[in-house]
């Protein structure tokens, strides 16, 4: 029991890790003693982030840019991973919105966001199998945590036409993604975040916001009285990945201070 929410020594994946979420998972892995790869499109984002990480928390953590959104992005960054390495957590948190009002919705905009949202998960967690198969055994499985949104369950409140329905598929396929590989020792869940202070949802969720939103006001408009934290957010995913969420399997998990429950 006392080691019942260790992830000690465990090597991660996290994609969108350069900011927002993926960073405060990243953060939570490297200050409880995992070995921690984060992804994102831009390289220079993603190194200073790493670097920035690692120097903040110690062990490891390591920059692979990349994009996810298609098959050509999703092979390059498997090769970038170290054969010799198995890997214990993949995190697939890249994620992608586009803002615009109805009449004018663009296709460019729907299918970038199904694109990266729903298609990269699931061929980059195909690419990754054989690392997770090689990672997991019975007593200790390997993990897939996938990121939707509260989107996915409820009506959003921007004009993203294309990222509640992605993020709803996105929880749907975390359930069918359980189904076919619990046997094989990888247990896969989704957690749908709420409200954090992150650049997504400063800007509308894609829509071009305010950049200098004020988070307090969102945090009183919250049931819980706040934003999100890191603290949050990675203790989350930490319980997921731990001998503690061995038993949960194929979940969609909110993590929003009473959203959805309140909505």
């Amino acid at each position: 029991m006392k080691n019942l929410f260790s992830i000690e020594g465990k090597v991660a994946l996290v994609t969108g890790g350069s900011r927002g979420i993926g960073e405060m998972i990243a953060a939570g892995f490297l200050a409880n003693g995992a070995k921690v790869y984060i992804s994102s499109r831009k390289a220079e984002v993603c190194d200073a982030t790493a670097k920035r990480l690692q120097d903040e928390y110690g062990g490891e953590c390591i920059s692979l840019p990349g994009d996810l959104s298609n098959l050509d992005g999703i092979n390059a960054l498997r090769d970038m991973l170290p054969a010799d390495e198995a890997l214990d957590i993949l995190v697939n948190n890249a994620g992608a919105s586009w803002g615009e009002p109805i009449d004018q919705y663009s296709e460019k905009g729907w299918d970038k966001v199904m694109d990266t949202n729903v298609k990269g998960v699931f061929f980059l967690t195909q690419q990754l199998l054989p690392k997770l198969r090689e990672s997991g055994n019975a007593e200790d499985p390997a993990r897939v945590i996938n990121i939707g949104s509260i989107d996915g369950i409820k009506t959003g409140t921007f004009d993203a036409f294309s990222y509640g329905p992605s993020k709803a598929a996105l929880h749907h396929l975390t359930r069918v993604l359980a189904a076919s590989l619990v046997k094989e020792n990888i247990i896969v869940n989704a957690i749908a975040p709420g409200p954090f202070p992150t650049w997504m949802l400063s800007t509308g969720v894609g829509g071009g916001g305010n950049l200098d939103i004020n988070w307090s006001e969102v945090g009183n408009a919250n049931p819980r009285g706040r934003v999100g934290t890191p603290e949050d957010i990675a203790g989350l995913a930490i319980f997921l990945c731990s001998r503690a969420g061995a038993y949960t399997v194929g979940e969609t998990i909110t993590c929003d201070g009473g959203a959805v429950a309140s909505s």
